[in-house]
């Protein structure tokens, strides 16, 4: 049966809260999928992942005593949890984690509490510690008489100021002695992550410069809201062997705006973490729960760049025996001309998504297009693909071949044609992919390679405005009867 939870506080006393001199850390890991950061979808995501450091303060009796954390996140991993208490004095003897769905979550919250049942009319039914929650409810009164009810129209909390949100711990403790004791609470959570968030303006002109301004993305769908906590951001490819949990519950927030900021003020803190990087926010920030929050990862910097256009033949794969046929393995003859942007990392950019903006004559920023980086090192160079190139398009078409098999030889002869709709001479980068046979050699070309791998032939082709340039080159393989036999 349905019930409707009725929000009934009748008092506030202390629960188990956070020691009032040490905050919160969040440790945020690499978030690569985008549901995170979507504006729709589940409240609660699966994605992203998190280790939690709290300093929880509990009032002790000494012996064996049950104790119940609520408000933890609906998505942590329960068997990487872990409660400690200094000393060798108390112990934690069993732990239990009740997941956080709707009206039973909030009901097995209260477990330990003191609360009022209240029937349909709005009389009493029972009073005392709720023992147990569900269908049925067990509550002790102060005789330690135990009552079973099943039907019930709400719950009045006697000690609680809020109902559960998300999952709940419930501890058994023992030895010890009695009074405050302060416990370390360590556990991993989905729900929480981050990633790069990178703006590249190019100036006006022809020659490739542009600001780069970099950003911390924080998205938090865990169920709960982060207030004033110490943030570390880790940068790299942490392994995870669990799948990520998928979790649905019943409620949506929508994400605040985002905070101005300082950016000299907040630039991290840089170290190393093993084979990753970390930045530590100098300055505690909130993280509401529904939210996507963005902080400063460097100042901004003026970057010189290269702007790219490449048409690829593909087809790297080489076949396990020469390929004699006549026609390509994939004919590509559509194949578009790509627009990319490259630049030097000035720092180590951890992976994420770089938007590209120019000034148009109205002075506007307009995007020309947006890709995702990798994890870049300081000193590397990074390309970011801004999609199709208008004004530019490639035909491709085969103009000879021949095959000796028994003289273990192929040729094959292509051409390439570049056209240009544009007002102004675009430079095209052709990249080709030989892959009748793992050996080859260019026998001819119209135009000089600009370079030559195992895996490709590149040539820089110059096209005119409204114009066109013609690239033909020539490949021939060759093999011996021992490279069919390996």
């Amino acid at each position: 049966m349905q019930r409707p939870l009725v929000l009934a506080i009748a008092c506030a006393v202390s629960l188990p809260a956070f020691a009032a001199d040490e905050r919160t850390a969040l440790t945020l890991y690499r978030a690569d999928g985008d549901a995170l950061f979507a504006t729709g979808g589940d409240a609660v995501s699966g994605d992203g992942y998190a280790v939690v450091h709290e300093r929880r303060a509990f009032d002790l009796k000494g012996g064996t005593q049950d104790l119940s954390i609520d408000g933890l996140p609906s998505a942590l991993d329960s068997e990487a949890l872990s409660l400690r208490f200094p000393g060798k004095g108390t112990r934690v003897v069993s732990q239990r984690l009740l997941l956080g769905q709707g009206f039973d979550g909030a009901v097995a919250g209260l477990v330990g509490h003191d609360v009022v049942v209240v029937g349909e009319s709005g009389q009493a039914l029972a009073s005392g510690t709720l023992v147990r929650g569900g269908d049925a409810l067990v509550v002790r009164d102060s005789s330690g008489h135990a009552t079973l009810i099943r039907q019930y129209a709400a719950l009045r909390a006697a000690d609680s100021t809020d109902f559960a949100r998300g999952a709940t711990l419930q501890l058994r403790v023992a030895g010890g002695a009695a009074g405050r004791t302060n416990a370390n609470l360590d556990y991993p959570t989905s729900g929480l992550g981050w990633r790069g968030a990178y703006v590249a303006t190019l100036a006006p002109g022809n020659a490739c410069r542009m600001t780069f301004d970099a950003a911390a993305s924080i998205a938090n769908r865990s169920g709960r809201d982060w207030k004033d906590v110490s943030l570390k951001l880790v940068a790299g490819d942490a392994r995870r062997a669990k799948a990520p949990i998928q979790n649905k519950l019943f409620m949506v927030r929508a994400a605040p705006a985002p905070a101005a900021m300082d950016a000299e003020s907040m630039a991290p803190r840089q170290a190393t973490l093993g084979d990753l990087r970390t930045y530590t926010l100098p300055t505690p920030v909130d993280l509401p729960d529904g939210s996507v929050t963005q902080t400063p990862l460097y100042d901004r910097h003026t970057l010189d760049c290269q702007r790219e256009a490449v048409y690829d033949g593909g087809n790297t794969w080489f076949p396990p025996r020469p390929n004699a046929e006549r026609q390509p393995i994939l004919a590509n003859a559509g194949t578009p001309i790509v627009s990319n942007l490259r630049f030097r990392a000035f720092d180590s950019l951890p992976a994420g998504y770089v938007r590209v903006l120019t000034t148009d004559r109205d002075g506007n920023a307009e995007l020309l297009g947006e890709g995702r980086i990798d994890d870049t090192p300081k000193n590397k160079d990074t390309t970011v693909s801004l999609g199709n190139a208008f004004d530019l398009s490639a035909t491709r078409e085969q103009t000879a071949f021949t095959a000796d098999m028994p003289g273990h030889r192929i040729d094959e002869s292509t051409r390439i044609v570049l056209t240009n709709a544009g007002d102004t001479a675009r430079t095209v980068t052709v990249r080709e992919h030989p892959n009748r046979w793992r050996a080859w050699t260019i026998t001819s070309s119209s135009m000089k390679p600009s370079k030559v791998t195992p895996e490709v032939a590149e040539f820089s082709a110059t096209v005119p405005a409204n114009g066109s340039a013609m690239l033909d080159y020539a490949v021939r393989y060759t093999w011996a009867d021992a490279d069919l036999a390996q």
